[in-house]
This record gives C-alpha cells, sequence and structure tokens, in this order.
C-alpha cells in the first residue's frame, strides 16, 4: 500500500461530520462567498459522497448562480450551471447536469472541492481519480480560487506527500471557519 492510501484510509477514518459540524461549514462557505468577488461569476461546489460536508442546502441562500462537476469516468471533469433540471448520474455514478454547454473557467469565481485532506502548505488528498488535479493544471483553470471544504480532523499535521501535477489549493473551509496555506 502506498503512502498515499495509507493516508486516505487515515483520513476516511477520520471524517466524523455531524449535524452541527456540517451547519457550521456551511456558514463559512456562505461567509467566504460572500466575502468573494464573485459578481455574475458560478460558485462551483460539489455533490456530496458519504463523510463530506453537503452544500447543497445553500442553493437557496448562496446569490451567485451554482454550478455542479461533471466527470466523464475516465479523468476528464467539466462544470455544467446547477438549474432545477434533474439531475442524472455522471461517469463516475455521481448525481450532475445531465444538459447545457460546459462552463469556461472565465465563468466560474470560485470552485469549492471536497478532500480527505490538507496540509498546512495547501496541498489536498484526493480520492486518487486525478480528476480535479487535471482540472485545475490546465492554465485557463489555474486561476480559478479553489477552496478545499474538509473537516478540520482532516487537517494534516504534516506534510502529504504530493506529485509534481499538485497544486496548492487557494485555502480551506472547515467548521473552524476558512484558512489558508502558510
Amino acid at each position: 500500500m502506498s503512502a498515499k492510501q495509507m493516508l486516505r484510509h487515515h483520513f476516511r477514518e477520520q471524517r466524523q461530520l455531524g449535524e452541527v459540524a456540517t451547519r457550521a461549514i456551511q456558514e463559512a462557505v456562505v461567509n467566504l462567498v460572500g466575502s468573494s468577488i464573485c459578481g455574475n461569476g458560478y460558485v462551483g461546489i460539489y455533490w456530496p459522497l458519504p463523510g463530506e460536508a453537503d452544500l447543497r442546502p445553500l442553493r437557496d441562500v448562496l446569490h451567485p448562480p451554482l454550478a455542479l462537476p461533471v466527470a466523464d469516468g475516465e479523468g476528464g471533469l467539466i462544470y455544467r450551471s446547477w438549474t432545477k433540471e434533474a439531475l442524472q448520474p455522471d461517469g463516475c455514478g455521481i448525481p450532475a447536469p445531465a444538459e447545457g454547454e460546459a462552463l469556461r473557467p472565465d465563468q466560474l469565481a470560485l470552485l469549492l472541492v471536497p478532500a480527505l485532506a490538507i496540509d498546512r502548505d495547501g496541498i489536498r488528498l484526493g480520492y486518487g481519480g486525478g480528476y480535479y488535479d487535471r482540472l485545475r493544471a490546465d492554465p485557463a483553470w489555474a486561476t480559478t480560487p479553489a477552496w478545499v471544504v474538509l473537516p478540520s480532523a482532516c487537517m494534516a499535521t504534516e506534510l502529504l506527500p504530493r506529485d509534481p501535477w499538485d497544486l496548492p489549493f487557494t485555502g480551506w473551509i472547515t467548521e473552524q471557519g476558512a484558512g489558508r496555506p502558510t
């Protein structure tokens, strides 16, 4: 088992989000979006997997339009506007908008990305599929502010292993609020 695989297992066990922590994360997201210059830009959120903070209730609270990621199941990821239309499983089986044009990077003001862990340098440990890594490696997407959303128990106390394609995130949001890399 690789170091990243062992860390993924460890942090999955650490991810315990109760109702109070989830509400605190949602409030921290609202504060971040409120203090960001989003204009008419979309805020990219995610459909939560078990153990991830659920941001979907913010749909009725946040004023910028929201977008959801759509994975192709082969490593590619786009964002589409999250409208009232029904969602369908994407290439990874996660509910996503089935119709609509892919949003361009300049249409997204902010990305909120789930994680298993993040370190003080802003390096994220994800699930290993590389979807967000490939998206953010595209120079057109590299300037879009991207924040990791996770419980504070998943803040790594030591630096996480990193690969050449790992880019630091703008910051993180936990039930304790927002933070930035040191």
